[in-house]
């Protein structure tokens, strides 16, 4: 009896605290009020406009109140949503980019030249040996050539200074002759990439992109933790809460784990592993790790299986329509890739696979397939990807054989929709109508399978009012148009509607990064993490999404943007 009474006793005190610790968070929680509030949730929440948050940084209560009542005469101007995440980002690269050379949009060598001369003049000591000037942005499709170190030679101020410039798709990189003269003179081709040779010596794609990222000075960690917050602040104002770093290698996530609970730390992130060599077997170098306060996961890996569309890296089952007898690059094969897949899946990681072309997104499946039916011998491969929520990043061009075979499984596809508007101009030269019609850019006949929507960026402004803008219009951000200047959205019939693309970049990522009803909603228990806008999204004109600009966001409870 003694001993029942003892227990009695501490699962009486247990209870005791814990109700204790629920009324102090009642009493200290933080109360706002809106003119409106979204909340993603029920229809019958559709009135709400208040919100509490305890001092852990969750919502604790969300209510409505009557127009006449004291808390709506003192609400924030403005309307509340959940704030939104990116479903597929390059964090410390977005960073590195916000304190490089922009290059997006440039259409002339001379332009090129300019910008990065500009550069110079601003960073003295730039272009030496032990730190190379970087930049992003460059397109040979708008250059109408492809770009040689002779052309960076061409400016006298360039001429001896090492330069490393990223394409548009980061898949190639363009570089001066001080590189070059690092390498040796006969240099071999490099399965699954390309050395472009003609018209002259300077661009390596993909995977013969790795000689030259050898050479390069890296930088350390007080550059790395100042790109980290640099990016950060520029996403908070974009209304951006969360993202999902799509690669980070062994060294970034330790320093990730360094500098998480930092104060400059204000976006939350779902990481996925990735090695120097991109495709490297082992995970036994990462161990799956989750921050308590949700700042920072890891428990996914991004593989490759091909390039990119603009530099005829993906990987087609039929040529290219503008380059007959070129198919695109896998940049391992096929029964390589699902051997990493099956690698990373029974350590617990969840596999997601870089693939754009319709035999690399072929293969990804074959790979994740293959996985799904060792992790669970006795189960639907449906029932086991339910829990395992292997993801295609990019799911670009499928084949419709293979499209019928992520539905059956449920395969996410991850998706950017700035991609599709900004592919437009030549997707149809690369791909034939024919298989744009069928494979290319889906969204809308995608949804059943629960897609994540991002950007890419720095590939693509990170921005999300420009994707969602991009889903719901299939007409670029940028110039509001759709495919050669026309007027009308392209392939329309796979776009999305206002309320699909803010749940795609809300409840999306929710669902492919394990957080639903943590994050994407605004409920008792989510992390506290909201922006403000001046309208609600569903009462402006959607041209207006492209200049869209958020009043504050907040994150765990704390404002970490306000535009005034």
């Amino acid at each position: 009896m003694a001993w029942l009474y003892s227990v009695a006793a501490v699962a009486g005190l247990g209870s005791l605290v814990k109700f204790g610790q629920n009324v102090a968070n009642s009493l200290l929680a933080e109360t706002h009020c809106y003119q409106g509030v979204r909340t993603n949730g029920a229809p019958a929440t559709a009135d709400v406009n208040c919100f509490s948050v305890s001092p852990t940084g969750r919502f604790s209560k969300v209510f409505s109140v009557s127009s006449d009542s004291q808390l709506a005469e003192s609400a924030h101007p403005g309307y509340a949503m959940p704030g939104l995440w990116d479903g597929h980002g390059h964090l410390l690269q977005y960073g590195e980019f916000l304190n490089s050379v922009d290059l997006f949009g440039s259409t002339t060598m001379d332009e090129i030249r300019t910008r990065v001369r500009g550069y110079v003049s601003e960073h003295p000591g730039a272009g030496t040996a032990q730190e190379w000037i970087r930049g992003v942005g460059w397109d040979q499709m708008a250059l109408r050539a492809m770009p040689t170190a002779e052309d960076l030679a061409a400016d006298k101020d360039l001429k001896d200074l090492y330069i490393m410039l990223d394409r548009v798709d980061v898949h190639c990189i363009w570089v001066s002759q001080a590189v070059l003269d690092l390498l040796p003179n006969d240099l071999p081709d490099v399965p699954g990439g390309e050395i472009v040779r003609n018209p002259g010596m300077g661009v390596f794609c993909d995977n013969a992109v790795a000689p030259i990222m050898a050479l390069w000075p890296k930088p350390d960690k007080k550059k790395k933790a100042t790109f980290l917050k640099s990016a950060m602040r520029q996403l908070n104002r974009f209304g951006l809460v969360g993202m999902h770093d799509a690669g980070v290698n062994a060294d970034n996530l330790n320093l990730f784990k360094e500098l998480v609970g930092s104060e400059d730390w204000t976006v939350r992130v779902y990481a996925m592993a990735e090695y120097y060599d991109r495709n490297a077997v082992c995970p036994d170098p990462v161990q799956r790790y989750n921050d308590p306060n949700g700042f920072l996961s890891i428990q996914s890996v991004k593989l490759f299986a091909d390039g990119a569309l603009g530099s005829w890296g993906s990987a087609m089952i039929d040529d290219y329509s503008d380059r007959p007898g070129i198919s695109g690059s896998l940049l391992v094969n096929a029964s390589e890739l699902t051997y990493r897949a099956v690698s990373w899946a029974t350590k617990g990681f969840q596999v997601n696979i870089h693939a754009i072309g319709d035999l690399a997104n072929r293969y990804a499946i074959d790979a994740q397939t293959a996985a799904l039916r060792l992790l669970c011998p006795c189960e639907s491969l449906a029932d086991c990807q339910a829990r395992h929520r292997f993801r295609i990043e990019h799911s670009q061009i499928i084949h419709e054989d293979d499209q019928a075979r992520m539905h059956a499984v449920g395969i996410i596809p991850s998706i950017q929709p700035t991609h599709a508007t900004s592919d437009m101009a030549y997707a149809e030269q690369r791909l034939g109508r024919r298989r744009t019609e069928r494979e290319a850019y889906r969204m809308r006949s995608l949804l059943d399978i629960k897609p994540v929507l991002g950007s890419d960026f720095p590939v693509e402004p990170a921005d999300p009012f420009q994707g969602i803008y991009a889903a719901v219009t299939r007409r670029s951000p940028r110039t509001g148009r759709g495919a050669n200047g026309s007027l009308d959205g392209w392939y329309t019939e796979e776009a999305l509607s206002l309320d699909q693309a803010i749940r795609g970049f809300t409840e999306g990522p929710a669902y492919g990064g394990f957080t639903e009803g943590k994050t994407g909603v605004i409920q008792p228990g989510a992390f506290a993490d909201w922006i403000v806008l001046d309208k609600p999204l569903e009462e402006i004109d959607v041209e207006d999404l492209r200049s869209m600009k958020v009043r504050e966001t907040w994150v765990a409870g704390k404002k970490v943007y306000s535009r005034d």
